[in-house]
């Protein structure tokens, strides 16, 4: 091989600094694969899989030791129940296995087959156990004088069982049944329809008010940076803190709203906001019910999140250019115009930007709604049911599959929302 061959064939400066920072960032990929998409993994796994609450430990064989007759005397008998069991209901253990340590100066003389003793050591092969399999061993044992000079009990030492069954976290047996259970209830479209209400409603009602209260504050006056503070608290206060305040205000019975409401004649009575699932109301000669309490939590989803958007669009409105307001003025635009053809084209990045973020954290959202109403009187959303399906039913299986469910509607929506969206200047 010529030198030039040699210098063609060693790896370049770039390879080798390449190959370096692979290493380097190994860790940090290890890290993040741990930390964010096992977990993922993990819930994809279980949602093929039928897996409740009692199935997180593996079935095991269980045992208990009870002298049902003390012998006083060499000659008489040692009886020793095994009260056994299978720990599961549903799972077959194979291969049980029972040992024990008895005392010195012990014959075993209960015909029974699965049993033998040698010494001191107690063996039972019991065969397999089906699921909810129960048994009580009782074992007769003839004593010696040497069962006696030893002075030992035989509940001194424990009784080992063990087998070996399949453990439904790890097994390769998938299923689409708890993808089937979801779809086949009936209360999955109704809460799949409530969950896209709470979640497009509440994220444009986010934006709106942060736009409104980005316009109202892009004006220099007296007091300018204590309001700007003020509009942030929603956002900054503990979650618990404004739930329980907007539970006590809007309480039918001592919430102030109510009270204040049938004080100017504006309610006929108390309302009760977030126990009510929905009232009749005739407006221009149309009837329909009206849905009270998920409209509240909208609205609680509105305002405790709108500083979000207020932020963004307020930097937004501060870099767009004075002079082409200034223009537009002697051209003789409106302030409509000015905010039509001006501000708003400056906004729509921003703002496509915004409701990508607000959906995504919309539709994911537990704790307000739980905090609010529980997900009772027409409120509950998806995550409120992965929550109920996992937690309250101890069906892990049903619970992690309507994760998915979760997960491949917001990749719909991001597919959309990537092709569709629009790109501001």
């Amino acid at each position: 091989m010529t030198r030039s061959e040699r210098e063609t064939r060693r790896p370049t400066l770039a390879a080798r600094e390449a190959r370096l920072a692979y290493m380097l960032l190994a860790p940090t990929f290890l890290i993040v694969f741990a930390i964010v998409l096992f977990p993922v993994i993990a819930n994809f796994w279980i949602s093929f899989k039928p897996v409740k609450l009692a199935n997180l430990r593996p079935p095991t064989p269980i045992v208990r030791e009870r002298v049902r007759e003390t012998p006083e005397a060499p000659g008489d008998t040692l009886l020793i129940r095994y009260q056994m069991r299978n720990s599961s209901q549903e799972i077959t253990i194979e291969d049980v296995l029972l040992t024990d340590v008895l005392p010195d100066g012990l014959t075993l003389t209960t015909d029974e087959p699965r049993c033998s003793m040698t010494t001191t050591n107690l063996r039972c092969e019991l065969g397999s156990w089906e699921g909810g399999y129960r048994e009580n061993l009782e074992l007769s044992f003839e004593t010696s004088e040497r069962y006696f000079a030893t002075q030992a009990d035989p509940r001194d030492t424990d009784p080992s069982i063990q087998g070996s069954a399949p453990n439904i976290l790890t097994n390769l047996v998938f299923t689409f049944q708890n993808f089937t259970e979801i779809f086949r209830r009936g209360d999955f479209w109704p809460t799949l329809r409530i969950t896209l209400y709470y979640t497009i409603f509440g994220t444009i009602g986010s934006i709106l008010l942060g736009l409104f209260a980005a316009q109202l504050l892009n004006v220099k006056f007296p007091g300018q940076g204590i309001l700007r503070g003020l509009f942030l608290f929603p956002y900054v206060a503990p979650v618990i803190a404004v739930a329980f305040a907007w539970a006590f205000l809007l309480d039918p019975t001592s919430g102030a709203v109510s009270a204040l409401g049938m004080r100017f004649g504006l309610l006929e009575g108390p309302i009760n906001f977030l126990g009510q699932r929905s009232i009749a109301v005739d407006l221009f000669g149309f009837s329909f019910r009206f849905p009270v309490a998920l409209t509240t939590v909208i609205l609680f989803e509105a305002w405790r999140y709108f500083p979000f958007a207020f932020l963004f669009i307020l930097a937004r409105f501060q870099a767009i250019p004075r002079d082409m307001y200034e223009a537009a003025e002697v051209d003789g635009a409106s302030y409509f115009q000015q905010f039509w053809y001006i501000t708003l084209p400056q906004l729509v990045g921003i703002i496509s930007t915004l409701f990508l973020l607000r959906f995504i954290w919309t539709f994911n959202k537990f704790d307000d709604i739980f905090l609010l109403t529980g997900g009772a009187a027409g409120t509950k959303t998806l995550t409120v049911q992965v929550y109920d399906q996992a937690f309250a039913l101890a069906d892990l299986g049903t619970g992690a599959a309507v994760a998915v469910v979760l997960f491949a509607i917001l990749a719909i929506f991001l597919l959309i929302y990537f092709r569709y969206a629009p790109e501001g200047d």
